[in-house]
């Protein structure tokens, strides 16, 4: 599955009902560090095959949720398809592509069978060019819908620039299954369900070490020590001192994204479009949330800053693109870090 997150902000959600620290020595079949969407999602499949789960986060769920893809959900991966097929040959492309469609399957699955409430669910997805390349759109059409069985459809310049009304963008692909929803409010459903399912979630509980050797694995946390038979790491680049071996092959970078004030009627004359779009340079990404607000998307960057600091920057670059706009208001700001691979692809496996 690729990055979903998220229109939340790094603050704890008032209403969530975690607020619950380790305090006490404790046995599970599978302990899960981190309580991000991939640690949670673990935490609830294994509880509801009936093993005993403990999630220890190290400060909220949710906490470091990243800003970066806006809440889309939608197969692929950081990696570019092309650079994909190059890596590892078109077959095994093609499988670790249908991996991510199920995972994309699996977060509608959840979200609405599950009636998540307030996750304000759109669909459709919209890669925008910056440049008028249609040969390289038609090569993509055909690599996603022949090759990679993904439904897209190719929108020529004057389809983009009647539904984002700017002459930044050129030809576009529309993926109409993409899909899009409020990942804080999807991040805190996972873990009600998980904790429905029979899985404890313990917040302010950082890992300080992990010994894994043996069939019963051991972790110590500040005030707690835990045992498991099962231990699985789900905390990116903030696993930290316990698993320096893991977190320093990721190169941290953040990516910081704002939510304006209600632009009324007037967004109506910047753009229709009800999805979310990103530019073929990963510059844009942007969608419309609560009828009459932009949320935006800055590029991604190496420097981890207060949130705030970029609000400016975002502000400046919607009036670039929408210049119809004219000068909009910041209502807030949000961000997170995620952590880059060598390779560009999710690090799954065994450690041991």
């Amino acid at each position: 599955m690729a990055e979903t997150f998220t229109s939340a902000t790094n603050g704890p959600d008032d209403d969530a009902p975690f607020r619950t620290r380790l305090s006490f020595d404790l046995d599970v079949d599978i302990c899960v560090v981190g309580a991000g969407v991939a640690g949670l999602t673990v935490a609830l499949e294994a509880a509801r095959l009936g093993a005993s789960v403990a999630v220890l986060e190290g400060r909220h769920v949710g906490w470091n949720a990243s800003g970066n893809q806006l809440g889309t959900v939608m197969p692929g991966y950081s990696l570019p398809i092309g650079e994909l097929i190059e890596r590892v040959g078109l077959e095994d492309a093609r499988e670790l592509w249908s991996l991510s469609k199920q995972g994309a399957d699996y977060v509608r699955a959840i979200a609405t069978e599950e009636a998540m409430p307030g996750i304000a669910l759109t669909e459709g997805a919209l890669e925008v060019s910056n440049v008028d390349a249609g040969e390289t759109l038609i090569s993509r059409l055909q690599t996603l819908g022949e090759d990679f069985e993904t439904e897209v459809e190719g929108w020529q310049v004057d389809r983009v620039r009647d539904q984002l009304k700017t002459g930044r963008y050129f030809h576009g692909i529309y993926f109409p299954k993409a899909f899009q929803i409020d990942g804080r409010k999807y991040v805190h459903g996972l873990a009600a369900l998980a904790k429905q399912a029979g899985a404890r979630i313990f917040e302010d509980t950082p890992v300080v070490s992990i010994d894994s050797s043996g069939i019963r694995k051991r972790i110590v946390t500040p005030l707690a020590r835990l045992r498991a038979s099962h231990i699985v790491l789900a905390g990116n680049i903030h696993l930290g001192a316990p698993l320096r071996r893991l977190s320093e092959t990721l190169l941290p970078v953040w990516r910081y994204a704002a939510v304006t004030e209600p632009l009324g009627a007037r967004l109506a004359d910047a753009l229709t479009f009800p999805g979310s779009v990103t530019d073929s340079d990963g510059i844009d990404h942007f969608r419309i949330v609560d009828g009459d607000r932009l949320m935006w998307a800055s590029p991604e960057t190496t420097w981890d800053a207060r949130p705030r600091r970029f609000g400016p920057a975002i502000q400046r670059r919607i009036s670039t693109i929408f210049p119809k706009l004219g000068k909009v208001a910041i209502s807030d700001v949000f961000g997170g870090a995620v952590g880059l691979t060598v390779h560009g692809m999710p690090q799954i496996g065994q450690l041991r």
